[in-house]
């Protein structure tokens, strides 16, 4: 199993938010860090990691690391 940290940013486009694309970093602390530098020029940004099985392609639920400014209703919530 490898450990994925993925970021997500989203801006305003009209009244609705639009995903950038997702960046991957390569730690916990690089995630949260480009997360907290993406926030004040974006509606809403998320860190997160997630375990992969890259032998059968196979992935975990992903784990909230950090959640700034408004995100898609539902996303990544429990």
């Amino acid at each position: 199993m490898a450990t994925m940290y993925l970021v997500q940013a989203f801006k305003l486009s009209g009244k609705k938010l639009a995903a950038e694309p997702v960046q991957q970093v390569k730690t916990h602390e690089k995630a949260v860090q480009t997360a907290e530098r993406m926030a004040p020029s974006r509606a809403g940004v998320i860190a997160f990691s997630q375990e992969v099985d890259v032998e059968t392609d196979t992935y975990d639920e992903p784990r909230v690391l950090l959640r700034i400014g408004s995100l898609p209703p539902g996303l990544l919530e429990g």
